[in-house]
């Protein structure tokens, strides 16, 4: 059967990367680690990484969407993956220590922003706009009015 899967260029440091992959989601597995590359999923998502060396970087041309539904899973995934060298971004967007680049979003969100009532899918847009870690609270007080 045909599949696909992301393949990430690490520089020289995957074993690092895996190990941290596996400290932030609960469901990870390890299928292989060795010098060269590694084999793993994180919450059913196979990954396969390369020991490639300094000459790519990641940049927010591609990102993980880690789908949430409570703001304690908004705070858990934003505080572990900006740990220890990540940096916060926009709009539920941010790069983890390796730089790899993730959102995350509550499900709350892409119902507000799929709500017919353009009105108030354009208030939940706008706060969203204004936020760096999604806030659920500040995106249903503005979905509300």
């Amino acid at each position: 059967m045909t599949s696909i899967t992301p393949f990430l260029w690490f520089d020289n440091n995957v074993a690092e990367a895996v190990a941290f992959y596996k400290s932030v989601f609960p469901n990870a597995k390890i299928e292989t680690v060795s010098d060269f590359m590694a084999v793993f999923e994180l919450e059913g998502q196979r990954f396969n990484a390369l020991n490639g060396g300094p000459q790519y970087r990641f940049n927010e041309a591609v990102s993980f969407f880690i789908s949430v539904e409570t703001q304690e899973e908004v705070d858990y995934f934003w505080t572990r993956l900006t740990a220890d060298g990540g940096a916060e971004s926009r709009c539920g967007w941010l790069k983890d220590k390796f730089g790899l680049s993730w959102q995350v979003i509550p499900a709350a969100l892409s119902r507000y922003l799929g709500d017919p009532d353009r009105t108030k899918a354009n208030r939940v847009m706008q706060a969203m706009m204004q936020m760096g870690k999604l806030v659920i609270a500040d995106l249903d007080k503005a979905y509300a009015g």
